[in-house]
Parts: C-alpha cells; sequence; structure tokens
C-alpha cells in the first residue's frame, strides 16, 4: 500500500537499488575468487586482500562515479541526504565481499583448502544469482516456471563470467 507521502514508493526504490548493486557485487566477485582459483598461487592473506580489494574499489569506483554522475547532472553537489542515499545503495558492493572472506577465514583454519573455499565461494555466489532472479520472479508474482527462468538468466549471466575467466587461464 503506498503512503501518501510516497515513502513506500521510495523504500521499492532503494530495495531496488540495492540488489542491483549487490549484484554487480557478486559478478566482480566470482571473477575474483575464480580467478584466485584457477591461479591456484595465493595463500590465504593474499586471497582475502584481493577479495575485500576488489569490493573496495569496486564501491569506492561506484561513489566516484555516482559523485560525478550527479555533479554532471544537477551541477551541484550532493546535499546530506543525497549522499547518505547513496551511501546505502552502494553499500550491498561490500557486502558480497562477505561469503568468501567467511570461507577463507575457515580455510585458515584448516576445515578446508583455499581452493575448495575459493571454488565454494564461485559456487555459493553463483547460487545466490539465482536466487535473487527466483526471488524478483517471485516477487512479481509470476508463475514457478518464470521465477525458475529468471534465476536461470541470472545463473547464465554468472556463467558468462565462469566461462571467460576459465577461457582466459585465470
Amino acid at each position: 500500500m503506498i503512503e501518501s507521502d510516497g515513502t513506500t514508493d521510495q523504500n521499492v526504490a532503494r530495495i531496488a537499488e540495492r540488489l542491483k548493486e549487490r549484484i554487480y557485487a557478486e559478478l566482480a566477485v566470482i571473477a575474483v575468487t575464480l580467478g584466485l582459483a584457477l591461479s591456484g598461487s595465493s595463500t590465504h592473506l593474499p586471497a582475502a586482500l584481493s577479495v575485500l580489494g576488489a569490493s573496495l574499489g569496486l564501491w569506492l569506483a561506484t561513489i566516484a562515479a555516482e559523485i560525478q554522475g550527479h555533479r554532471f547532472a544537477y551541477g551541484r553537489r550532493m546535499n546530506g541526504v543525497e549522499l547518505r542515499h547513496m551511501l546505502a545503495v552502494t553499500s550491498p558492493l561490500m557486502t558480497a565481499a562477505v561469503g568468501p572472506l567467511v570461507l577463507i577465514l575457515f580455510s585458515a583454519f584448516g576445515a578446508f583448502s583455499l581452493t575448495a573455499a575459493l571454488y565454494g565461494s564461485v559456487a555459493v555466489d553463483t547460487a545466490t544469482m539465482f536466487i535473487w532472479g527466483y526471488a524478483a520472479g517471485r516477487r512479481m508474482q509470476a508463475s514457478v516456471l518464470m521465477s525458475i527462468l529468471s534465476g536461470v538468466v541470472n545463473l547464465l549471466i554468472g556463467g558468462i563470467v565462469i566461462v571467460v575467466k576459465v577461457a582466459g587461464g585465470h
């Protein structure tokens, strides 16, 4: 139900923006973790720093692009409300690193090999892409079949990243 001040519309728009950023971040993290797994030469700390650095770099690049885009479009700097909104929307870029970092940490404590942690991270992040697509389909009240198709499209996008990384040799 939409409130008279449009707050519900704003909340839905913010959720959509945050999910979009999360999906971008998932793709970047898939590429980084798969590259690390395929190289087989990384140790725990460099692997963790690579994942964290990729997420942080993507987040900072997004912030810079948002700020510059805003300045260009509006001819002024962002005010406090706009800046907080932008930070809230882009924060999922950092959360995509959490899963791989947890798996790398478990690996560091001997639960499994680093390579297994990195491949596991790729699998989890790719599965997450499917879940986001499926959930979006269900949210739109699509049939289960169409929701699965939506998830498969996301899965294929993640798969393209994987194929490119494997075909590139890292």
